[in-house]
């Protein structure tokens, strides 16, 4: 059974954060036991068993507040994660409020040591660590009220209602807090059967929903703090651009300014507001040292790219023996497949606010790397990571870009704010954001392959060119083996295809441009390289692009019925509405396979996508609902970027400013949706990310078949438009 998902309305309650909340009342925390330490901060209430910064507390007035320490960026963990505990906990979700937790290493993932939100593991990770915290705070509220009652603890239960009875008696888990405090902390409860379950793995509507509904939600542009400053500042129009001197008369007479200062990103302008600030910093005359940076074009690069393509790189995976193959073929392929630099372009623009004391900073910001940035901002200011308290809010959008590599954005507030006194709130404009580096990175593939006398690949020969972002974390960097970047050439490397003979190499060049990941990392291009060139197989071969795909994943069955159901329920080998053609991609990422058909229509140089037919993979779905929601805003995130994204340099001026000139898909111009999701006793995959891999190239095949003409070069927009 397949099951279609179709949005709905919710109505959910409002939400509350910030784990820095003094606790009310008697207090039960669940989780991992860690002491947190709060350099100036008053003490906390602390029951005899637990002590704070945990997963759950359950107030005396029956408030049960879940702790995540995932950030909220749309993607829905602030309910996914709250319907683990409240599962396990026997409390509709409904009743739960959501805090999101400061930085602590309680809170640090299972594959790498640091508090991260990123890589579509959110909810895989926690998926057992949630549930365990909720049963062992059942069982443990379960002993409270049989100790108060003197009864056999095997004998009580809970009502789904926060309740414990005996049949007879009840008493609310506000009740039994302070007594359930005092609780020796079981080992080894038993988790409910999923047969059991009552929300997990159903439709449950979002719980931030009403508070974004009602500007009740606190982003990071929200933030307000007493006595308050906002500061602009003026950065290297040139990446690697540093300053010779400035001129701040004009900036200092701004009704507003009330200081301007040098950090090492550029030069600050403090106001009292927005306006101000802007202003003020429009007004600076600052002298900059360009650097080697000015001579940086994109046109150059694609061209450096290209010849590096045409040698041989450090290998990336090998079987069988390509080049061999390829030099006694008779039928030979080859195709070379361009992709930009990519903004993540967030609604929200980059914002922080610092406070910086003597022996204390606190940072307000929507950030996806609560302990990077911690670490990072202490050694900025030369503190110790405890010195450092994090705020995490909501984000509006993050895609990557709020989880960097060097927390630029919150060092950049602490340089700021450091020495002011008063808080200091860093806004950067759409400009700011659009021109201040850390792309998606630019890369060049290029493909040669092989067919048999039946048409059947049997050779296939990939180098791949671009920088490397695992290079620029430390976190990461030792995952880098023998030269080879993993987040360079996944979907490649380990394409599921059936090849007797592959070859993968890899060239990793540097330049001045920051790159980092972006959503779906290194799938976003290599998975539009891999499926462009299948079709580019298929149509030498005189085949059908789903039927070679089907074959070449005659012994990957869960690849195959995802590449099958997405086919059917599109209408594969039917006839599409007039003037529209179909084209269809397959991608495992983030242990979710993906596999979608678009409907496409293309007039001159304007292309429109009508329809979108998105069959997933994920293992277990924890909310359906947000399967859905993911699958909708990764292919509007894929397919904005694949019509019309594009970041360009020239003397090292990045050539885009704003929505205008980087312009996300509009409204009208959204294709219709329809998800399925694929049944699985597959591994729990992450559903953030997978999603927007397979749009680029599904567009592209459906334009091929429409036009016979091949898009090699992304965006769509500027192949069409050389053409």
């Amino acid at each position: 059974m397949v099951e279609t998902v179709q949005a709905r309305d919710t109505n959910l309650g409002r939400r509350h954060f910030l784990i820095g909340a003094a606790v009310v009342g008697a207090g039960l925390y669940v989780g991992f036991r860690v002491a947190e330490k709060r350099a100036g901060g008053p003490a906390r209430a602390q029951t005899a068993t637990f002590q704070p910064n945990a997963f759950i507390r359950i107030a005396g007035d029956d408030t049960i507040t879940v702790i995540i320490g995932k950030s909220e960026m749309g993607q829905g963990v602030y309910t996914s994660l709250a319907m683990l505990v409240a599962e396990e906990l026997d409390v509709s979700p409904a009743r739960v409020r959501v805090e999101f937790a400061p930085a602590d290493k309680a809170f640090y993932g299972p594959f790498f040591p640091t508090q991260l939100t990123g890589g579509s593991s959110s909810v895989n990770s926690t998926y057992e660590p949630m549930r365990k915290a909720g049963a062992t705070a059942r069982a443990m509220l379960i002993a409270a009220a049989a100790q108060n009652w003197k009864a056999d603890a095997a004998k009580l239960t809970t009502t789904g209602d926060g309740v414990v009875t005996d049949g007879q008696r009840q008493m609310r888990y506000g009740e039994l807090a302070a007594l359930a405090g005092t609780v020796e902390v079981p080992k080894d409860v038993p988790l409910k059967d999923p047969q059991d379950f009552k929300y997990i793995g159903k439709r449950v509507p979002r719980l931030d929903s009403p508070g974004k509904v009602s500007g009740q939600s606190e982003f990071g542009l929200d933030v307000r703090r007493p006595d308050m400053l906002v500061a602009m500042v003026a950065r290297s129009p040139v990446f690697g651009g540093k300053v010779i001197g400035f001129d701040d008369k004009a900036a200092r007479a701004v009704k507003g300014v009330v200081a301007v200062k040098q950090v090492p990103s550029g030069v600050a302008v403090l106001a009292r507001n927005t306006f101000a600030a802007r202003k003020g910093r429009d007004a600076l005359e600052v002298q900059w040292d360009a650097g080697e940076g000015a001579a940086f074009s994109t046109e150059k690069l694609s061209e450096e790219y290209r010849r590096l393509a045409a040698s041989p790189g450090s290998v990336a995976a090998r079987t069988g023996d390509a080049e061999g193959v390829l030099a006694s073929s008779k039928r030979v392929i080859e195709a070379i497949y361009e992709l930009p630099f990519l903004a993540h372009a967030c609604m929200e623009p980059l914002n922080c606010v610092a406070h910086v004391t003597a022996d204390r900073c606190d940072v307000w910001a929507g950030t996806q790397w609560q302990s990077g940035d911690q670490e990072l901002a202490a050694a900025a200011l030369g503190f110790t990571p405890e010195q450092v308290n994090i705020h995490t809010t909501f984000l509006g959008g993050g895609f990557g870009r709020r989880a960097n590599p060097t927390s630029d954005v919150v060092v950049e507030a602490v340089h700021v704010a450091n020495g002011v006194g008063k808080p200091v709130q860093v806004v950067w404009t759409r400009e700011d954001d659009m021109h201040g580096g850390w792309y998606r990175p630019f890369f060049v593939h290029r493909v040669r392959g092989a067919l048999d006398a039946e048409g059947m690949p049997v050779a296939w020969r990939h180098t791949i060119v671009g920088q490397s972002i695992f290079s620029q974390v430390d976190m990461v960097r030792p995952l880098i083996k023998d030269g080879i970047d993993p987040s360079s050439v996944e979907g490649v490397s380990d394409m599921p295809y059936a090849l007797p003979n592959l070859l993968v190499d890899l060239h990793s060049p540097t330049n001045v441009v920051p790159i980092q990941w972006w959503r779906s990392v290194g799938h976003s291009h290599t998975a539009f390289a891999v499926n462009s060139f299948v079709d580019e197989l298929a149509a030498t071969a005189k085949k059908d692009p789903f039927e070679l795909r089907r074959a070449l994943l005659a012994d990957k069955p869960r690849h195959r019925k995802v590449l099958e159901v997405a086919a059917e329920k599109a209408g594969w080998g039917s006839e599409p509405p007039a003037g529209q053609f179909r084209g269809i991609a397959i991608q495992e990422s983030f242990g979710t396979i993906v596999a979608q058909v678009a409907e496409v229509s293309v007039t001159g140089t304007n292309v429109r996508v009508h329809r979108v037919v998105c069959a997933v993979d994920c293992g277990f779905a924890v909310n359906p609902d947000q399967v859905e929601a993911q699958m909708q805003s990764a292919i509007v995130f894929g397919l904005s970027a694949a019509l019309r994204g594009e970041i360009t340099l020239k003397d090292g001026r990045v050539q885009q400013n704003n929505f205008n000139d980087y312009e996300p898909l509009r409204m009208n111009e959204m294709p219709a949706v329809e998800t399925y999701i694929v049944p699985s006793d597959g591994p729990m995959g992450g559903i953030g990310e997978p999603g927007t891999p397979c749009i680029a190239p599904a567009v592209c095949n459906a334009i091929f078949a429409a036009t016979g003409k091949r898009i090699r070069r992304l965006p769509i927009s500027a192949s069409l438009a050389t053409a």
